[in-house]
């Protein structure tokens, strides 16, 4: 029984915490405590990132439509994402701290392909699809150097806030979140939020810490656009009416009328 707990506790400790709490039963230890929490807190996080953004797919289905969402901020966010998991893949660090974004693609990917598949582009959701898979593969199947993934990893900030912030933009045009789903968006703002503490407990990463502070501002100002325009009625759209004659309409005037015999 004890070998079958350390196994278990082996996914959430070191050796050296393990022995803390299972030998001295030291439950105070600040170090260990930050650690476990750390990792509680990334398995939760890649649990709930199974489902997180399947609220939006469903959406999307449902209404058969992907009016309010910008394609371009979707791509951006995908290509943030891709390039943080293949980085963390690749420099070996816990799952724990990165497997979020495994789900994270894959759902965001269908959402591209939804959009331009209801956008009237079955043909090109398609090819995107398939394209998307050969550059995960590409990515992570050891051809692409190391350095390479670093400097795609430091381009993420960027790419992530414009990719985010351009999502921001086309709401505020439209005095309307769309097709947004409200769970998908305060669910990634608190797992952003989260990954603050997780990164920097378990990979000491500067550059990743950085990405999620970042990814955290825009998510947030997404789910405050989300409240503000809760009960707000989408704009109208104006609909151009064709030039109209200026020239006057004659009226034939009364007049009395012969008497035929």
């Amino acid at each position: 029984m004890t070998e079958v707990l350390k196994t278990v506790l082996s996914y959430f400790l070191s050796e050296e915490c393990i022995e803390t709490y299972m030998v001295f039963h030291d439950f105070t230890d600040g170090t260990c405590f930050k650690s476990l929490l750390s990792k509680c807190l990334g398995y939760a996080i890649i649990a709930g990132s199974i489902l997180v953004k399947i609220p939006q797919v469903l959406k999307l289905i449902k209404n058969k439509s992907g009016e309010g969402i910008n394609l371009i901020s979707v791509l951006l966010d995908l290509t943030a994402i891709t390039s943080h998991m293949s980085y963390n893949y690749v420099k070996g660090y816990p799952f724990s701290a990165w497997g979020d974004n495994t789900f994270l693609a894959l759902q965001t990917a269908a959402i591209g392909a939804l959009v331009l598949f209801y956008g009237g582009s079955k043909g090109l959701s398609l090819i995107f699809c398939i394209s998307y898979t050969l550059v995960v593969y590409v990515l992570n199947c050891g051809i692409t150097p190391i350095n390479i993934l670093l400097v795609a990893q430091a381009f993420n900030i960027p790419i992530l806030l414009l990719g985010k912030l351009s999502q921001a933009w086309t709401n505020y045009k439209n005095s309307s979140t769309g097709q947004l789903s409200a769970a998908t968006v305060f669910l990634l703002f608190a797992g952003s939020l989260a990954r603050i503490f997780t990164s920097a407990q378990e990979t000491g990463d500067s550059m990743i810490i950085a990405t999620f502070c970042a990814s955290t501002f825009a998510n947030g100002v997404i789910a405050s656009q989300m409240i503000y325009y809760w009960n707000k009625p989408e704009k109208s759209k104006k609909v151009k009416i064709g030039k109209t004659s200026t020239k006057p309409i004659s009226v034939p005037k009364k007049g009395k009328s012969k008497k035929i015999d």
